[in-house]
């Protein structure tokens, strides 16, 4: 039989508690573990980020529980969690916020999160999570991979305008008109009046130019879980400086092999991770040209090992940009934009820790 619709009347009381309202088999239980024990190690950092004196601010731990909300369910702005926060009872249990607690206003919780970025809380944040990954046995110690990705700015073409160029009123300042066609633009000449540390680059011939960011990632080759990653201006010399920068102190402890796509293959590239002690692991890049890497390292069957498993890091940049709000940064700055990365990264491991721990190898 049909049921009578009870109307609208809400009930004054409610006896269930929060805790049992959450099912014992979801998904974010086992995450608000791991980030419960990672803010405990993090409490004397964030003692150094504020005053002993004065009005007490939104909590650190619940800034950094909502910023995690954030990018594990794509909430596209801070206004939408906070209404999110408002209503949600799951997103008001991980943050730690009781069902009565009222929610803090979007411009409070940026301004807030500011102090995060100044103590630099992300990198924090994402050694924790790689420390956990370590004392669960889950990062290889030997063979690694690197690549990069661009990541769109938050600024138009439109934007970008010549440096000493006069101001111009617009016609519209909403949407106004720019006719750039036939006008040579670079970043020598130009800059992005919206996001001036914003660079136009393009991904190969072909393609369109775009303002983005590029972002690094090196990541171990046993469960692909990321153990270092970084932001930097896409100048098109990022990518192998990168790589460099962040394999030199892995390189420190034992030998390990270093996987990439063919655009690392530079004798450049390869004859520094040799005097590194890396054995590179690059993609032949024959395309008219003579590859660095010759028959002595390709001879050997964990070349084509590393081979097969360097393509997992697409896993990474695929997450990242689907879920992790990082196809197009809503961010200006390349601090902030790196702050994010670093943070999204360190959620994304954070995910593959619980799935390996729910189905081991």
């Amino acid at each position: 039989m049909r049921g009578e619709e009870t109307g609208q009347e809400p009930h004054m009381w409610s006896y269930v508690p929060l805790e049992q309202r959450i099912p014992t088999d979801h998904p974010l239980r086992p995450l608000r573990v791991m980030v419960d024990a990672i803010l405990r190690e993090l409490s004397p950092q964030f003692d150094q980020l504020y005053a002993q004196v004065g009005r007490p601010s939104i909590p650190p731990e619940h800034l950094l529980r909502a910023l995690l909300l954030q990018v594990l369910y794509s909430v596209r702005s801070e206004r939408l969690l906070m209404e999110q926060l408002d209503y949600n009872l799951l997103f008001r249990w991980f943050v730690g916020l009781a069902m009565d607690d009222s929610i803090w206003d979007a411009t409070v919780f940026t301004k807030n999160r500011e102090r995060l970025l100044r103590g630099d809380i992300a990198r924090a944040f994402f050694e924790r999570v790689r420390a956990q990954a370590e004392q669960r046995g889950l990062l290889s110690d030997e063979h690694f991979t690197v690549d990069g990705t661009l990541i769109d700015a938050w600024a138009s073409l439109k934007s970008f305008k010549r440096k000493e160029a006069p101001p111009v009123t617009p016609d519209d300042s909403g949407n106004p008109t720019v006719n750039f066609h036939g006008e040579r633009r670079s970043n020598a000449t130009h800059a992005s009046t919206t996001d001036p540390q914003a660079l136009l680059y393009r991904k190969g011939a072909r393609r369109e130019a775009k303002l983005c960011y590029q972002g690094h990632v090196l990541m171990e080759n046993r469960h692909g879980l990321a153990v270092d990653g970084c932001l930097t201006p896409a100048n098109g010399y990022g990518e192998r400086a990168a790589a460099l920068e962040m394999v030199g102190p892995v390189a420190m402890s034992r030998r390990i092999t270093l996987a990439a796509d063919k655009g690392y293959d530079t004798r450049d590239f390869v004859g520094a991770l040799r005097l590194l002690q890396v054995t590179p692991h690059v993609a032949q890049n024959t395309s008219n040209r003579s590859s660095a890497i010759d028959r002595r390292t390709t001879r050997h069957a964990g070349y084509e090992v590393s081979q097969q498993k360097r393509k997992r890091i697409e896993e990474v940049f695929g997450w990242l940009k689907t879920i992790g709000l990082m196809r197009q940064t809503r961010h200006r700055g390349r601090r902030r934009v790196g702050w994010m990365f670093v943070f999204s990264l360190a959620v994304y491991n954070l995910v593959r820790i619980r799935n390996l721990a729910e189905c081991p190898a």
